[in-house]
């Protein structure tokens, strides 16, 4: 057996044995009531009459349901199963890991309560009115894995719908860190945005917004290349999102698959499938390119690849190597800052806000081509990045709360403290892994 597939086997057994001895039962999750019941007396306070009386001042006074329950401090995580990770659609049952997965980077990174949603709905709509026939119970929305267009169609007709704000994660979470990556890369090569190309390769959740969020910044053109090849203004194509990709991208029209996007480009950024970029690609880019090739488990290009081929700064999804690119970095600072600020919707400008939170997080005397991106150890990256989205929100009076200036930071910090006292006590019942 070959060193990689050794690896990779030793890995696949330690992630299981994770879920199988946890310190108690199975998964990743518990639930813990957050008050001691001590007597009897406890006991009617937290439960009956006691619960009376809460009902009773939320019927008075709308506010009360999130001063006297966890429903603004606890979201779901949501899918129907159509496209985990790089497996398609495995369904909604093989997808409860990656939610309770998902689900345990919320609370330990920003303290909120995330509960795995996986549906076994067949379309957008029933999607939706689950949703939205839930937001009594839930302060927010993370949408997961749900495959192109249909999560085009699920986040417009639930931001027209839901009064709790929803993020999908495959857009929202990797075009932002997409977005972080590249402010610091340029920091360091000295590059202005408006006046490179950039190849953004898979035409699905992620590559999408990807694309309007580069566009949003100011980048100067994109070629979106998928399955059929690069899109362009004379194509055919039947999909909204794809239309949309060939009126706003590829200005020269040009034509032919990823080797030839690749030919002058100053950025790859992939977001699509296994070992589909050479060295010899990246040759024929522009010189010193970015290159962030980003399908996980295996990306298009591996790190050594794309070095050997002439690139200057190199990222992966991958937390093995340097310059991780993950999601991680950017959703749960995302969520905790609109439940703190209590969010109408998020936008562009709210992600550009988060990725100018993560790029700071490195500072110019840490800055290198091997680390142009913090990482989830980071303590400050994740009150930096909640406390931007909510004062964003707040400036642009897409918020119903007004928290002051330091104090979501403040909050999130806090959680942090409170979740690692958790920890010490599981780490104490729980073997190595």
């Amino acid at each position: 057996m070959r060193t990689e597939d050794s690896d990779q086997a030793r890995y696949a057994e330690r992630s299981l044995r994770v879920l199988r001895a946890p310190y108690i039962g199975h998964g990743k999750l518990e639930i813990l009531p957050k008050v001691v019941a001590r007597n009897l007396d406890d006991i009617a306070l937290l439960y009956t009459p006691g619960v009376g009386y809460a009902v009773k001042e939320i019927l008075a006074r709308e506010s009360a349901l999130g001063e006297l329950t966890g429903r603004d401090n606890t979201i779901a995580v949501v899918t129907d199963g159509t496209a985990v990770l790089g497996l398609g659609r495995a369904g909604p049952r093989a997808a409860l890991p990656v939610m309770e997965g998902k689900a345990s980077m919320f609370k330990l990174l920003v303290g909120i309560d995330a509960v795995p949603l996986c549906l076994d709905v067949s379309d957008p709509s029933q999607l939706v009115d689950i949703l939205a026939a839930m937001q009594p119970t839930f302060g927010g929305y993370n949408v997961e894995d749900v495959a192109a267009p249909h999560c085009f169609d699920v986040m417009t007709q639930a931001e027209g719908r839901l009064h709790v704000p929803i993020i999908h994660d495959d857009q929202y979470g990797t075009a932002t860190v997409v977005i972080a990556a590249l402010m610091n890369a340029y920091k360091l090569l000295g590059r202005n945005p408006a006046t490179q190309r950039a190849v953004v390769c898979g035409d699905g959740a992620a590559g999408t917004a990807t694309v309007r969020l580069l566009t949003a910044w100011g980048f100067g053109d994109i070629l979106s290349v998928g399955l059929s090849g690069i899109i362009h203004r004379h194509g055919n194509y039947t999909e909204a999102h794809r239309r949309w990709l060939a009126e706003h991208t590829n200005r020269e029209a040009i034509t032919g698959d990823l080797s030839t996007a690749l030919n002058g480009a100053d950025v790859f950024i992939g977001l699509s499938v296994a070992n589909l970029v050479s060295p010899e690609m990246v040759r024929r880019m522009r010189k010193d390119p970015v290159v962030l090739s980003l399908a996980n488990p295996i990306p298009e290009i591996m790190p050594a690849q794309s070095l050997a081929g002439g690139a200057a700064i190199v990222g992966s999804g991958r937390f093995d190597h340097p310059n991780q690119c993950n999601n991680v970095l950017a959703f749960p600072g995302l969520m905790r800052g609109a439940l703190d600020a209590g969010a109408l919707r998020l936008d562009h400008a709210t992600c550009l806000a988060a990725a100018r939170a993560i790029a700071a997080d490195v500072t110019t005397h840490e800055l290198r081509p091997d680390h142009i991106l913090p990482t989830p150890l980071s303590a400050t990256l994740y009150p930096a990045v909640a406390e931007a989205v909510a004062q964003d929100l707040v400036t642009r009076g897409l918020a119903r709360k007004s928290p002051a200036p330091g104090a979501v930071a403040e909050n999130t910090r806090a959680l942090r403290e409170m979740i690692a006292l958790r920890q010490a006590f599981v780490a104490e019942r729980t073997s190595d892994y």
